[in-house]
């Protein structure tokens, strides 16, 4: 597939300012997945090639965190290999599953976690006290949420950030930097299945992954001097307005009052 050089230009705007979102509370696809989309590529070559870009970009804030000190490699080394099998399993099966039903769930879902992080006390600057150690944990919310970003994807971050804090007890900051391990992990998983199928553009998904990379170094600082004063508020924000987006999709009457509905 042939695209300009204006156009890849702007898919590398979209991916700067996706990444950038994406390391404070995830839901950059919401930008990324309609930029693919308006260059007239199939949705499977779309959400493939999103997969690549959204690589370079978890990758870069897991990089950031690492290096701050955020991220423990060895409570983690379940997580990751459990959410690599999960989005592995997911990438493969979503080829087999109608995925109709998560489609009309998942708003729901979606902003009851955003009630969640804006109500929640146990939300905050500290570590609390744990409810789940980490292999019972990487085999629930790895496994379970691996699969579903394999599967299907939007708000995985979500449903990572949310487990950290509810069931590892884990600070804001904390869980925002173990949820882009995580999240490399599975679009690393997912990316493989995908290359395998030739449903890559490479020339787009390599010109995003600038952008992506250096938008997701400049939100993981964001997260690291700001800490739950920018996190919370986005991870609100960002929730709800993925919630918004995929009831307008999946349940367009609703909004028919709404002239351009």
């Amino acid at each position: 597939m042939e695209l300009g050089l204006l156009t890849l230009s702007l898919l590398a705007i979209a991916a700067l300012l996706a990444g950038f979102i994406d390391a404070i509370a995830g839901g950059g696809g919401l930008i990324t997945v309609p930029a693919l989309l308006a260059t007239g590529m199939p949705p499977t070559m779309a959400l493939a090639t999103n997969k690549l870009q959204g690589s370079f970009g978890s990758f870069s804030a897991t990089l950031y965190y690492l290096r701050r000190g955020l991220l423990d490699w060895r409570t983690m080394k379940w997580a990751v290999l459990c959410t690599f099998i999960g989005s592995m399993l997911g990438t493969v099966l979503v080829q087999l599953i109608d995925a109709s039903l998560l489609q009309k769930v998942l708003p729901f879902l979606l902003a009851g976690f955003a009630l969640y992080f804006l109500f929640s006390p146990r939300v905050g600057d500290e570590d609390r006290q744990h409810r789940l150690s980490m292999i019972p944990f990487a085999l629930l919310v790895g496994t379970g949420v691996g699969f579903y970003d394999g599967f299907f994807g939007p708000g995985a971050g979500s449903f990572f950030a949310l487990a950290f804090i509810a069931l590892a007890g884990f600070s804001m900051a904390k869980a925002t930097a173990h949820t882009k391990l995580l999240n490399f992990t599975s679009n690393i998983a997912s990316l493989l299945f995908f290359i395998l199928g030739g449903q890559v553009v490479w020339v787009a998904g390599l010109s995003m992954a600038l952008g992506q990379f250096v938008g997701a170094r400049l939100g993981s600082k964001m997260v690291v001097t700001k800490g739950t004063r920018i996190i919370k508020p986005m991870l609100v924000t960002v929730s709800m307005v993925m919630s918004l987006h995929l009831l307008w999709q999946q349940y367009p009457s609703w909004f028919s009052w709404l002239n351009f509905a």
